[in-house]
């Protein structure tokens, strides 16, 4: 049978065959006729067994490309397989661009709107809430088409879904007009980013920072939109060594599709939880205080972002202003017992998982999160009622049994 692994190693699977289709017709012929459960994969960024398939397994790798861009509408629809980074360019030629981006662009369109993916920024949603309307094929090889006037209830489903509705095939994501970001990074000690941190949220469109545990110290960046084309003069940058230096950068400006993205060359695990926004400052420094005296040895930072409140039933971001602490460790380290105590810490702050890192909570949990839980679940009963696109995970997530 062929495998499958994730980007990091954390998940493998062997499903019965994998397939790519070209085409929404070959998508749907292949739902239709599989007699076994169904899984989808994009890129394996997530590090839990969302994707995970002992049937059938599908990947959207040739299945990309943008469909059609109304300039005036400032919409475009792009087939699911389409990865992030490659939508930049063909957007920009039409004088357009997102309106928000996570600090990794490999992801595929499906699987980071499945997920919830997001960037920072306190006025900003997810990749989600850029969504306009959606194309999704159901258990049946049925064609739903889905957005705020047409099938309400399953559009705020399938906006962050897990994959657990169908399959995505088409998406039409709410653009913007196209925008260069000032991309500004530097180091500071911890107690005093901690003491500016709701000045600097509130006063640039985009901040986060990493606090790097060798160190003790932050690495902060800010992106603001600017009409300039480039730095007149490029600041004079002190030199930054160790760990820290990986996340500090000369001062650029360009085209915000080129400036979120980071690179990612170094493989790790990841958690990560969202919380009330006034929460996140007093459960970092708890965050800190438990690696500083348990976990001295964890070189990797945490990275503090912000999320603006949305509607979207399974989004961590639901119904309220939020941060995101992301914690990591080494792919080829040992992640528990620590992700286990940094969770605990995430829990007593009413956190909510990220969708595609690891975490151990189950139904009962998450019911309790999340107010629309249940409403969720009608949805994914009426357009899945046999159970096709569930994997054990999701059964274990979801409570199904």
């Amino acid at each position: 049978m062929p495998a499958w692994t994730n980007w990091s190693g954390s998940v493998q699977c062997a499903p019965t065959a994998i397939i790519e289709p070209q085409s929404e017709s070959e998508l749907i012929d292949a739902i239709r006729h599989s007699a076994s459960t169904i899984r989808v994969r994009g890129t394996g960024h997530s590090f839990v067994p969302l994707c995970a398939a002992d049937g059938l397994l599908i990947a959207l790798d040739q299945y990309q490309g943008v469909v059609s861009i109304d300039a005036s509408a400032m919409t475009a629809t792009v087939r699911a397989g389409s990865k992030i980074h490659q939508l930049g360019a063909p957007l920009l030629d039409a004088g357009l661009a997102m309106a928000n981006m996570g600090d990794i662009d490999r992801q595929s369109l499906a699987g980071a709107i499945a997920t919830g993916t997001h960037g920072t920024g306190r006025t900003l949603g997810s990749i989600s809430t850029q969504v306009a309307a959606l194309r999704l094929i159901t258990a049946s090889g049925d064609v739903v088409e889905c957005s705020p006037a047409m099938e309400p209830n399953i559009f705020k489903a399938a906006q962050v879904s897990l994959g657990a509705l169908g399959v995505i095939s088409q998406v039409t994501l709410r653009l913007l007009p196209a925008y260069r970001l000032h991309e500004q990074t530097w180091a500071e000690p911890f107690d005093d980013c901690v003491a500016r941190m709701d000045e600097r949220i509130a006063q640039n469109r985009h901040f986060e920072f990493f606090w790097v545990p060798q160190h003790d110290v932050c690495a902060i960046k800010t992106l603001n939109v600017t009409e300039l084309s480039s730095l007149s003069q490029p600041a004079d940058e002190p030199a930054v060594e160790g760990r820290l230096a990986r996340y500090i950068g000369e001062e650029r400006i360009d085209w915000s599709y080129r400036i979120f993205p980071s690179e990612r060359n170094l493989k790790f695990n990841e958690t990560e939880f969202a919380l009330p926004a006034q929460q996140g400052p007093s459960c970092l420094t708890e965050l800190r205080t438990l690696m500083q005296t348990r976990y001295p040895d964890v070189a990797w930072p945490i990275e503090y972002r912000t999320l603006a409140a949305d509607d979207i039933w399974l989004s961590p971001a639901y119904g309220r202003d939020t941060v995101t602490l992301s914690v990591h460790q080494a792919a080829e380290l040992a992640h528990r017992p620590f992700f286990d105590d940094v969770e605990a810490i995430f829990r007593n702050y009413g956190g909510r998982p990220h969708w595609g890192k690891m975490h151990t909570q189950g139904a009962a949990e998450l019911s309790a999160l999340y107010p629309q839980w249940e409403a969720f679940q009608q949805v994914r009963r009426q357009l899945d009622p046999h159970g096709r696109f569930l994997n054990d995970y999701l059964r274990q997530l979801f409570g199904v049994v």
